[in-house]
């Protein structure tokens, strides 16, 4: 598989109408794949909880357009602010294992490549911050 601009389009053409305005594209090889890779097209307008990862870290990397990465303390206080910018200074980050964090794309079109160690897990009710 090649991540073309036509991909990209696509994606985010099904996250603009999509109820949670953002679409995800599993890029394992099979059911078998224990990795998790995706991309995720995201709409200014999607909300994405404050949750964490317990048994991952995280990385995030910026393909196309801007977000925002929060990161929160164990109490819910904003301790991180990172701006991801596919054609700017930072374009990837790391959000380390069970770190509680957020992403706010900034404009239309943000498409993110997000990768986690081991097998997918749905995320439980214990594992997202109420604000």
């Amino acid at each position: 598989m090649r991540i073309v601009n036509k991909l990209l389009d696509n994606l985010t053409a099904q996250a603009q109408v999509s109820p949670r305005l953002r679409m995800n594209l599993d890029l394992r090889n099979s059911d078998g794949d224990t990795s998790q890779r995706m991309l995720n097209a995201i709409e200014p307008e999607s909300v994405v909880p404050v949750h964490r990862h317990r048994g991952t870290s995280e990385t995030v990397v910026i393909l196309r357009g801007r977000a925002v990465q929060y990161i929160y303390d164990e109490e819910g206080r904003q301790v991180e602010v990172v701006l991801l910018e596919a054609d700017g200074e930072v374009r990837a980050m790391q959000v380390g294992k069970g770190q509680w964090h957020s992403l706010r794309s900034l404009e239309s079109g943000t498409v993110i490549l997000e990768m986690k160690d081991g097998a997918y897990e749905p995320i439980s009710p214990a594992d997202i911050l109420s604000m």
